[in-house]
């Protein structure tokens, strides 16, 4: 196994704790707690980080390293520049769902088109830190695409495993970069179980969402720091994000945290919501119920990118959810692709099915009365439609097709 070498550079990191027992242990390449088992989370020392360090920073998540367990000129390593995506104010939307002030943070602007970039930068950083020579996965597709296109820029083995059903998009998408890549029989907690089994055999390999997963996730908060830096550096006052593992709303919270205890924003309440497909809501159906206790489901959604039964991060997701007065909901298949157009029709946004999820769910939320209209809203939509064509294809087309003549065009009602 990978181990900490001495002269390792993760930054401002200072130790992983334990986000159960709150046991601390050394910086490494671990993941579960020695006491109790429970997932470990990066512990930091920021010292002094003020507004202008950051904006005189790169224009990618860089300008956000002392904030991150990656070294401190991980900038000027090869590597594929996430971040700082548009923030766009979406008043078409708005007006469409009775909304006074929204937002979408769109993350397809990234190098490969998801958020998934992101994680996947920080995680290589610190992978190449801890000693690993190969970077690798277990994924549903987006995070496939960041982890190999990530490694060829690196000049590194990447390993990625995903399902074989999942959409010809996010299996081309991959391949592409000519890394090791697997498809597998299952779903992803059976390509994730088998990752997992493979990690313990391969000393040299970083699953960046396994055995390196508490820096991985720490990727995430640079969502949450690019909103508020984008918004004058303040917090919205609700924000509505998908649900996959969950880790991305849970660090999203944990980067407006942090800003709060550094001064960096104001500290005042905001709301987070989170968004499921009905076909994979197993966060929803708990928070819906009361429950803490996460019960696993087999995903049946055309949202595979957020199609995982059993989420590491919901019951902390829930937490998030509870302290912050938001909610957890979910909406049908039919629903996410209405709220794909939706976004496309009225911002000239095309999310993939992730996307859909949250807009359907944003627009449940205000009809139902479980989101303020006349609050300030940011919603994520975390990945381009092109990789995700099939969800709808049966339900778009052509407005006419014509002989090439103005008589065509006329006789067609199309002027």
């Amino acid at each position: 196994m990978a181990t900490t070498p001495a002269t390792a550079d993760l930054g401002p990191a200072t130790a992983l704790v334990c986000r159960e027992c709150g046991s601390t242990s050394e910086l490494g390449p671990f993941y579960a707690c020695d006491e109790c088992f429970g997932p470990l989370e990066i512990s930091y020392d920021f010292g002094g980080i003020t507004r202008a360090d950051i904006e005189s920073g790169p224009r990618n998540i860089w300008r956000y390293r002392g904030l991150l367990p990656v070294p401190s000129d991980v900038a000027s390593t090869p590597n594929i520049e996430p971040g700082l995506t548009r923030l766009v104010r979406a008043d078409n939307l708005a007006e469409a769902l009775g909304l006074q002030k929204l937002w979408v943070k769109d993350d397809s602007g990234n190098p490969t088109h998801s958020f998934k970039d992101r994680v996947v930068a920080v995680a290589l950083a610190a992978a190449r830190e801890l000693g690993f020579k190969v970077l690798a996965c277990p994924s549903t597709g987006n995070l496939a695409n960041a982890v190999a296109a990530a490694a060829s820029r690196a000049g590194i083995r990447s390993a990625v495993f995903v399902p074989s059903d999942l959409e010809s998009q996010k299996i081309i998408t991959t391949a592409v970069y000519g890394g090791t890549f697997v498809t597998v029989d299952g779903n992803y907690d059976d390509v994730n179980r088998l990752a997992s089994e493979i990690a313990g055999e391969q000393d040299d390999w970083a699953f960046v969402n396994v055995n390196v997963r508490p820096y991985y996730a720490e990727g995430s908060k640079t969502l949450g720091y690019e909103i508020a830096e984008q918004l004058g550096w303040r917090l919205p006052d609700q924000i509505v994000v998908p649900i996959a593992s969950g880790s991305q709303l849970t660090k999203i919270d944990k980067a407006f945290q942090e800003l709060i205890k550094l001064g960096l924003v104001e500290d005042r309440p905001y709301k987070v919501f989170g968004a499921q497909a009905a076909g994979c809501s197993p966060v929803s159906a708990a928070f819906k119920a009361g429950h803490d206790v996460i019960r696993p489901v087999k995903p049946d959604t055309i949202a595979k990118s957020l199609a995982i039964g059993n989420p590491a991060d919901g019951p902390y997701v829930l937490d998030v959810a509870r302290r912050t007065g938001g909610a957890i909901e979910d909406v049908t298949d039919e629903q996410v692709v209405e709220g794909i157009r939706l976004l496309a029709r009225t911002e000239g946004i095309f999310g993939e099915t992730a996307g859909g999820v949250t807009v359907a769910t944003l627009r449940k939320l205000v009809e139902d009365g479980g989101l303020d209209p006349s609050a300030e809203t940011v919603i994520i939509n975390s990945g381009d439609g092109l990789k995700t064509l099939d969800a709808v294809a049966p339900v778009v087309a052509p407005s006419a097709n014509i002989a090439p003549s103005l008589e065509a065009f006329r006789a067609a009602g199309l002027a």
